[in-house]
């Protein structure tokens, strides 16, 4: 069944479809420039259509969060599939299982224990799982230091245990707190560099380690060469959010995801008007406070996604949104935006707001909208 923009009910999480492909392409392309394979990270859209676009462009295989992405999207054909989180003990049965029926997946450790535990699951399994080794090359999270010691147990604990050892990867997530395109390619260096010096003494400490893996959207689009990686991973591109504006990756105009919502009533006195799309819809990030400019919950547009400047989703309760002007209240607010009005919020983070839905409206040129699935769980 087809609707439009003024036919589906509200809120609704919006692609539009014009953008997405934009975003592909031009990750796609920088890839190829830089002469890396791409394996972007489908934790962001979790949609099959989207990913499905994402190969089509050139993509080879995908990155996943949870074992319940790589369980669809090997139903759905995709076979070279990345676990790109610090592989649990109890998950190695379910790793096990997906091996088995033919998905080509690789697993990640960050530590010894969890090193020992693959190995000791693997053998008793008959089982030589794909194990790459994460790297921490900028302090953001998880992972091991390249100069650390332990590196290199980790590796003998793989090799020696009878799996496989695929490679090293990282992931630069304090991209996110930069703006600057000289910081972002520093950055982009910096991680490139520390993975690759981690690769470096696995193999002079004669074990095999051919695989070198980074990424985040900032870092992939900044990166000035990528010597020696043999893939980059990121996600977020494929939509894009105000995070990732305000960072400078992308323009409004390439954000590709919005939620289309109603005016329901006003505030006239304080310069509020109310829409139906809270936080509910569009999830309690606000990414974008710490960060050059705050968006509150979201940027307000036309219908047609024409950003209205100073106009902002400046609170949200459950079920219930405030759009208000920065700077001041608005006193014509409850005529510029009559009861009935439709808007469209461009969300803080796409990966949450998206998490809000159980399906997409893919917005086609000719304005039809089409219904995508989108899953949840683990």
């Amino acid at each position: 069944m087809y609707f439009s923009l003024h036919t589906v009910d509200t809120p609704a999480a919006i692609i539009d479809l014009e953008r997405m492909q934009h975003n592909i392409d031009r990750m796609q392309q920088r890839m190829d420039m830089l002469g890396v394979r791409f394996r972007p990270h489908v934790k962001t859209s979790k949609c099959t259509p989207v990913v499905r676009a994402q190969l089509a462009a050139g993509a080879l295989g995908i990155t996943v969060s949870t074992l319940k992405e790589a369980e669809h999207f090997l139903a759905a054909g995709v076979t070279d599939i990345f676990y790109a989180v610090g592989m649990a003990p109890h998950r190695l049965p379910q790793a096990l299982a997906l091996r088995r029926r033919g998905c080509n997946l690789k697993i990640l450790t960050d530590g010894l224990v969890s090193a020992h535990a693959i190995a000791d699951f693997g053998k008793a399994n008959g089982e030589a799982f794909d194990v790459w080794i994460e790297i921490d090359t900028d302090g953001h999270r998880s992972g091991i230091q390249p100069e650390d010691p332990v590196l290199l147990e980790v590796g003998h604990a793989l090799q020696d245990g009878g799996m496989r050892l695929g490679g090293v990867l990282t992931h630069a997530g304090s991209s996110y707190e930069l703006d600057t395109p000289e910081a972002l390619t520093a950055l982009a260096e910096r991680e490139r560099v520390g993975c690759l010096r981690a690769a470096e003494r696995l193999r002079a400490a004669g074990l095999p380690c051919p695989g070198v893996s980074v990424g985040s959207t900032p870092t992939a689009l900044a990166a000035a060469q990528l010597q020696g990686v043999t893939e980059v991973r990121a996600g977020v591109y494929v939509l894009f959010d105000l995070v990732m504006n305000n960072i400078g990756v992308c323009t409004t105009d390439e954000i590709a995801l919005s939620v289309l919502t109603t005016v329901i009533g006003h505030q006239s006195d304080k310069g509020w008007i109310i829409v139906d799309a809270g936080w509910m819809a569009m999830s309690r990030d606000r990414g974008t406070q710490k960060q050059k400019q705050d968006y509150g919950y979201g940027q307000v547009c036309t219908i047609d996604g024409t950003v209205l400047p100073g106009y902002l989703l400046s609170g949200a309760n459950q079920e219930h949104g405030i759009v208000s002007r920065e700077g001041g209240p608005d006193a014509d607010i409850s005529h510029r935006f009559p009861v009935g009005t439709r808007l469209r919020i461009l969300p803080n983070h796409a990966c949450a707001t998206g998490a809000q839905f159980p399906e997409y409206r893919a917005l086609a040129e000719g304005g039809t909208l089409t219904t995508w699935e989108r899953f949840h769980g683990w």
